[in-house]
């Protein structure tokens, strides 16, 4: 029985890695899709969304599953509510990544343009994966150090964002003709500084699952 569950968490572990890494892509063709705009790459982010949702539901099915037939109790059962939470803040990452695409389409439609070089945003974006991944590997090795050190990056990324609007600000101020492209950034700026927030949210589920307790790290 015991070896089954161990088998039943690995194929569970498998799934949330295979959705970490299509976040990942889809974070990283969404803000590339905009700095280059690039509407057959923002369209791809917005296809691969169904593949994350399916995924999802496979996590949720399994877990169920799992709490049925093995009635799992104490730090079993923690990791398996910690996975339905995993998933459905990774879910949320993913159409959080769909908005950026759209940005990029709606750029095109309404023939925007960027007024700046965009590098504070794919910067952003970068940190946003490299938080996806490390919480995804934080929950498969059970490591709380890493999942709290996800906090200090988030403040980070509040501070970019916080730098990044007041930019744009300045920018609606200064043109007026900029207005409409500066405040679909600063959107992006938004969806990426949430996507930081729901990686936090792992991040404390991983601790939730190793010591027992809600730990805030928002």
């Amino acid at each position: 029985m015991l070896r089954q569950f161990d088998e039943s968490l690995h194929e569970l572990k498998t799934l949330l890695l295979d959705m970490g890494e299509k976040l990942e892509i889809a974070i990283d063709k969404s803000v590339k899709s905009l700095a280059r705009m690039d509407v057959d790459l923002a369209r791809e982010v917005l296809e691969s969304d169904a593949a994350i949702d399916g995924l999802e539901d496979q996590v949720d099915e399994k877990v169920a599953a799992l709490i049925a037939t093995q009635q799992p109790v104490a730090k079993d059962l923690r990791k398996l509510i910690a996975a339905l939470k995993i998933a459905s803040d990774m879910e949320r990452m993913a159409d959080l990544a769909c908005n950026i695409a759209e940005v990029t389409l709606h750029f095109a439609k309404n023939d925007l343009k960027l007024f700046k070089e965009l590098e504070d945003i794919p910067e952003m974006a970068h940190i946003t994966q490299t938080m996806v991944h490390d919480g995804i590997n934080s929950y498969i090795d059970g490591n709380v150090q890493m999942a709290k050190a996800m906090a200090e990056t988030d403040d980070r990324v509040d501070q970019m964002y916080e730098a990044i609007v007041k930019e744009l600000l300045q920018y609606m101020i200064r043109q007026p003709g900029y207005t409409e492209a500066a405040l679909r950034l600063s959107f992006v700026a938004r969806y990426l500084e949430r996507i930081a927030d729901h990686a936090t949210n792992i991040a404390e589920s991983i601790v939730y699952i190793e010591t027992g307790k809600r730990e805030d790290l928002n």
